[in-house]
Parts: structure tokens; sequence; C-alpha cells
């Protein structure tokens, strides 16, 4: 396989170095690194995660080896909207897994699946911490408490295409 030219900005650069220079070892910026790789290009493909080996000055199995632990890492594309549905006790109780059932046959995918069109993906996950306000979703980085059917079928719809 081809190993394709990915590069971070002057910008992206300089925000690499200071979070490098918040912590007493460099390598400890990593996950945030990642993350901002991950806006940056959508997911960690083998070049991305070679790009930010370079940057961080860090062996490559060593940044595979984190991204590949974190669950929160996606190693392949998803959706531009990825949905997160969770499915631990509290969610189960109050309606999480049928959420999550009706989600997947709404959209016509699986667990860590993405519509044809990649606007959507889908993943079951455990707990999101708010299981006072079960059953509970997230859509990128926005969090709904307390959803139903009804209420996550309009939050989809007001999404921009």
């Amino acid at each position: 396989m081809e190993q394709q030219t990915l590069t971070f900005e002057p910008a992206e650069v300089a925000e690499i170095e200071r979070l490098k220079s918040l912590y007493p070892h460099p390598k400890a910026a990593l996950m945030p690194v990642l993350w901002m790789a991950q806006k940056k290009w959508g997911w960690l493909s083998e070049d991305v995660m070679r790009t930010v080996a370079d940057v961080m000055e860090l062996p490559y199995a060593h940044v595979l080896g984190v991204a590949r632990f974190y669950t929160m890492y996606f190693k392949k594309p998803m959706g531009r909207y990825h949905i997160q549905v969770c499915t631990n006790v509290s969610c189960i109780l109050r309606g999480g897994d049928k959420l999550f059932e009706l989600l997947c046959e709404k959209l016509g995918i699986g667990n860590n699946e993405r519509t044809p069109d990649g606007r959507f993906s889908i993943e079951e996950v455990e707990c999101m911490g708010a299981c006072g306000g079960a059953p509970m979703i997230a859509i990128n980085e926005d969090y709904y408490e307390n959803v139903t059917f009804d209420d996550v079928e309009r939050i989809l719809q007001s999404l921009p295409d």
C-alpha cells in the first residue's frame, strides 16, 4: 500500500507543541493529538497515524496501540454524523436497546457501520455518564438525554445535509 503524504498546518503544529509542553513527558499529549488528527481527517487511517507518530516523534507502533485501545478513535471512515447510543444498564431499563435497534433499522445499518451516502454512522456504547438522564445518545459531540425515538427522528431531520 502506498503511503499518502499528510501534513499538519503550521498553526496545528504550534498547537501540538503547546499540548506537548503541558506534560512532563511530551508523549502524554498523544491522545489530544490523535483527537486533533481525527477531527482533521475524519478517522485514523494508517497514514494519519504515521503522520501523528512523526509529529510526536514516537514509534508508529505506540501510536497504533493507543488508537486501537480507545474506542473513541475511528479506525475506519464513519458518518458525518456519528450517533452513539448508550445501552448500559440505566439506558436499557429506559429503552436504550430498543432505541438502538430502531435507529439501526431506520438507517439500514448495523453497529459501527455507516450509511451508503456517508451521512450517518451508529455505534452502541457503554455508559456515557448520564444515568439519571437515560436513555442517552450523542451525535458527534452533542449529547441528548431522556430521548425517545420521536425525539431522535426530529434531531436527525434538523441536521444540515
